[in-house]
């Protein structure tokens, strides 16, 4: 329904301009590819050796302070875990080491926020996929963006809002809000409002509607998060770029943080702004043409998109069936299959995006993106025909989450190492007949130059970020070096602590999705949830007693052990305080107030982000109808008729039970208190987005209340 409202000049969204999408074969073993230029394979070669040999030159003294005697099978298995951790970090180290480089190369180059150049001529639209988001936030944001494009040329930018949202208020508080932005939007791009009536595959879902449905309308579509920010130079770069680069199917930037006011979101801020930039131009710098996809923040150029980035369902049940969660890794994987280059513009700024608030709020979040990545175990297993660049991208975000077991399982394996030596009886002479005992021990000075070692490779990307900061004339005025060194050090310091409590959330997150739990689609926390002390208390409470286990264990073994066991056992054991304080506003304020974690988007806030706060208040007052007033109001159900994209994608003997429900429920009561006590959330938005069946329910309703009436004594 197409309705062009009374007092505005286009409708709620354009005309249909389908463009096919079809769900790729994995198995296929031919498929259409474009001639695309071959990247530069010393660059891949040159981190895939470094890392290698980075890491057999720690296994190499690693064997050898295990192997003082005759080496154990447990001291096999010790060295096994060390690899593959180490292994981890030494591919991290080179990719930083890479992009430290790359940044120093071009410090030529300004790193304040640029000017905005010309606009482009192709048709470009900006999508804000929304799943039961603040309102006020969203579409604050969305008002500053689109008065940003307000001078381009007529056409050139198009705003649409994909809504997946399933609770009725905010779907009405979103039309509402809606309403309010095309009345005062006045010479800015236009803006489009769908709200999916049903939400199936999510985010990847909700894109694949919109593509499927109006993408022939467009060349480039940038995605957005509810959460990311961009300006206005960023975007008419991203364009510019993209329509000089006819083989480039999609250009992701490298956002950075902003707007964090809990100590945990600062701390996440700082460590983006100070490492963000050489860590995406390190990966930058050996994924060339055969990058990576993040899911919002990029530019993507729609027909490549559609014909060759379609997601297959995967077979089985959920979590490793169904509809791929983390679908960003694969479209940029399928793209590249199909020949498209996919790039990251690490040197392109004005790219931003906020950080959940506390320790808890990324762990929820993390359950859902674990399941994602360990899903695709899968896709690696399955799809042929990708390049092996892809598959390191997807095996790196297995990685991410697969570490922190494997951490854990170091740690089990050095204590039962360490009991090993302590508590059982060696066996000092073998089967062989020998002279001298085999004495359990370890070379303990090339366990320290190890430990150095490896602490070097850790801590590199740390000194690589300071010396960065300090030879920027940008930070040092926003900052200043001082400032700079000693956040350096706090930051340090928390990431000491919280990393144990992320350890144990993300091996519990595993462990949850290998024993076969689906994580549900949650909206992700924007805000401080200003959690209770016993809110944290139930959720950490676990992750306390393994840390209170672990170091008892560890200091009956030896109080050496225990030592060099302290830093985890710590965190763990204080997870609720840390937690406490870290999500705490006003530790936050207080550590800015000090001038530490401080960041030069704080001192100076982007435009983006700016304008979109000076918009908060105009949508924060909204006063959006609830589902009870809708009943009774015809005149309010009629305004909202031309907000309803009442498409259906139901096959011909397919219904959606909670509409039928929903509608035959609701006219067998009279009143709308009990029609809005009686139906579900998932009742009342289908009758939200079915206009027809919500009418006759009212107009039931209504015939009924009527007859109730006591006809009136003459």
């Amino acid at each position: 329904m197409n309705v062009i409202f009374k007092d505005m000049d286009y409708a709620a969204r354009p005309p249909a301009a389908p463009l096919s999408m079809p769900a790729q074969d994995f198995g296929a073993t031919s498929f259409k590819k474009r001639p695309a230029p071959r990247p530069v394979l010393w660059r891949k070669a040159f981190v895939g050796v470094v890392a290698v040999a980075l890491t057999l030159a720690a296994m190499r003294e690693m064997h050898g302070v295990l192997s003082v005697a005759e080496m154990t099978l447990l001291e096999w298995i010790v060295l096994g875990l060390f690899s593959v951790n180490f292994c981890w970090i030494a591919f991290a180290f080179t990719s930083a080491t890479a992009g430290f480089f790359t940044v120093l190369a071009r410090r030529k180059e300004s790193d304040a926020p640029g000017e905005a150049g010309e606009g482009a001529s192709p048709r470009t639209v900006l999508l804000f996929p929304i799943y039961n988001e603040n309102v006020a936030r969203v579409f604050a944001n969305i008002r500053a963006t689109a008065q940003s494009l307000g001078d381009e040329p007529p056409g050139a930018y198009e705003i649409f809002i994909l809504s997946d949202t399933t609770n009725p208020d905010i779907a009405l508080e979103e039309e509402e809000a809606y309403l309010r932005l095309r009345r005062t939007l006045g010479a800015a791009a236009p803006v489009y409002y769908r709200r999916r009536t049903l939400n199936h595959a999510r985010k990847s879902g909700n894109v694949h509607d919109f593509v499927s449905r109006w993408g022939a309308r467009y060349d480039f579509m940038i995605v957005y998060d509810a959460d990311s920010y961009l300006d206005h130079e960023t975007i008419t770069g991203l364009v510019r770029r993209i329509a000089a680069a006819p083989d480039t199917g999609l250009i992701q930037t490298v956002p950075n943080l902003v707007g964090g006011k809990t100590l945990f979101a600062r701390w996440q801020q700082f460590a983006a702004s100070a490492y963000g930039s050489f860590l995406g131009a390190g990966v930058g710098w050996w994924g060339q043409s055969e990058g990576n996809f993040w899911g919002h923040n990029a530019i993507i150029r729609i027909r490549a998109f559609a014909e060759s980035a379609g997601l297959p369902v995967m077979p089985g049940k959920t979590p490793f069936g169904g509809a791929i969660l983390s679908h960003d890794f694969v479209e940029a994987a399928l793209l590249r299959r199909a020949g498209w280059r996919v790039e990251i513009a690490s040197d392109l700024k004005g790219s931003w995006e906020e950080s959940p608030p506390t320790i808890l709020d990324l762990t929820i979040r993390d359950r859902r993106w674990c399941q994602g990545n360990l899903q695709h175990l899968g896709v690696l297993a399955r799809a042929r025909g990708l390049s092996w660049t892809s598959r390191l991208h997807l095996m790196v975000g297995v990685m991410a989450y697969l570490a922190s077991p494997l951490w854990l399982m170091l740690i089990l394996a050095g204590m039962a190492l360490s009991l090993q030596g302590n508590f059982l009886r060696p066996e000092y002479f073998g089967d062989q007949a020998t002279l001298f005992p085999n004495w359990p021990v370890i070379d303990s000075a090339r366990a320290l130059r190890l430990f150095v070692f490896t602490m070097a490779l850790l801590f590199a990307p740390k000194l690589y970020g300071l010396i960065l900061a300090s030879l920027s004339p940008y930070w040092r005025r926003t900052v200043g070096v001082l400032r700079t060194v000693l956040s350096v050090l706090v930051e340090i310091a928390i990431s000491i602590l919280v990393a144990p409590i992320l350890m144990a959330a993300q091996t519990s997150a595993v462990i949850s999705v290998l024993s076969g739990r689906d994580a549900g689609w949650a909206p992700q926390a924007r805000d401080a949830g200003g959690y209770a002390f016993s809110a944290l208390a139930r959720r950490h409470a676990m992750t306390t007693l393994f840390g209170v286990a672990l170091f008892l264990s560890a200091l009956v073994i030896s109080p050496i052990f225990a030592a060099w066991l302290a830093p985890a056992a710590l965190g763990l054991i204080f997870a609720i305080p840390i937690s406490k304080v870290t999500g705490s506003e006003r530790v936050g304020a207080a550590f800015r107030k000090a001038g530490l974690l401080v960041t030069p988007a704080e001192a100076r806030p982007p435009q983006s982000y700016a304008r979109a706060l000076a918009h908060l208040d105009a949508f924060e007052a909204l006063g959006a109808p609830d589902f009870r007033a809708l009943l009774g109001d015809a005149a309010l159900r009629e305004r909202r008729l031309a907000l309803v994209d009442a498409h259906w994608a139901l096959g011909e003997a397919d219904v959606h039970s909670p509409l039928v429900l929903g509608r035959e429920r609701a006219k067998k009561l009279k009143a709308p208190d009990e029609i809005c006590r009686a139906l579900s959330d998932r009742e009342k938005i289908a009758l939200l987005n079915a206009p027809d069946a919500l009418r006759s329910v009212c107009e039931i309703a209504q015939r009924a209340r009527a007859c109730d009436e006591p006809v009136p004594v003459l």
